[in-house]
């Protein structure tokens, strides 16, 4: 997860720059998220896409041009972000609106998440709030149409303040336990499957920060050992994530 100051334009201020790097460092939780979400019944997240900073040279200019634009349908595999951009760029022209695009994760500047009315996430858009005057950020908010809330308490997960247990585990990880122990019961042959790219589900899990449901797969007998076709194990993914509550299970 490390900066590359290729993203960066250059009319970035610094604080703006530090919103970019904490939106990096938090996506995780962003895509656990979204992870959780694809297995409810009824959906809870209203809105979910991720800034990204795309960069295009110019043959008459020093350094690139760099444009932060919006993609939705986000899929993340553990190092590449990939979505559908719905900005019309203002300058660039390797890329338009509707583009399917994959980027690493160093090029993520921001990442939003509506849920129950709340936002989660929009670190740039609240250092941009951070600037205004109370009535402009009022204005600002009822533009998007959303609660943004104290931009000097930028929330990443669901009540994050009264249960910061939230920020180290998903509550649906813990309470899906006794369910995912008979998933596996009854399929167990999901716990060798691998898609095309070689992803198990331990890797999946991984990735999605998923402390009980590893916990369980250890427990199962899985193979701790397989490796995308990149060559990642499950642990690889932990470290690079930095899912401090899970590198121990699999190291």
């Amino acid at each position: 997860m490390a900066d590359n100051s290729i993203f960066y334009a250059k009319g970035d201020s610094p604080e703006m720059i530090q919103a970019f790097e904490h939106a990096r460092k938090t996506f995780k939780h962003f895509w656990r998220e979204l992870s959780w979400e694809a297995r409810r019944i009824v959906p809870g997240v209203d809105l979910a896409c991720v800034k990204v900073a795309f960069a295009q040279q110019f043959p008459d200019e020093d350094e690139p041009t760099i444009e932060h634009m919006w993609i939705n349908d986000v899929y993340f595999d553990g190092d590449n972000v990939s979505g559908t951009l719905i900005n019309d760029p203002e300058s660039l022209i390797n890329v338009k609106n509707g583009d399917a695009v994959t980027v690493p994760l160093e090029q993520v500047s921001d990442w939003l998440l509506l849920s129950m009315g709340k936002t989660y996430g929009g670190f740039s858009i609240h250092q941009l709030r951070a600037t205004m005057s109370p009535e402009e950020r009022a204005s600002h908010d009822e533009a998007w149409g959303m609660d943004f809330g104290d931009y000097n308490n930028i929330q990443v997960v669901r009540d994050q303040d009264t249960h910061p247990e939230h920020l180290v585990e998903h509550p649906m990880s813990i309470n899906m336990k006794d369910g995912f122990v008979k998933f596996l019961q009854d399929y167990p042959q999901e716990m060798t499957n691998a898609d095309e790219q070689g992803y198990t589900l331990l890797h999946r899990e991984t990735i999605a920060g998923n402390r009980t449901s590893v916990e369980v797969m250890l427990q199962q007998g899985v193979d701790t050992g397989r490796k995308t076709n990149n060559g990642k194990t499950a642990l690889d993914f932990a470290r690079q994530l930095r899912w401090e509550h899970i590198i121990p299970l699999l190291g």
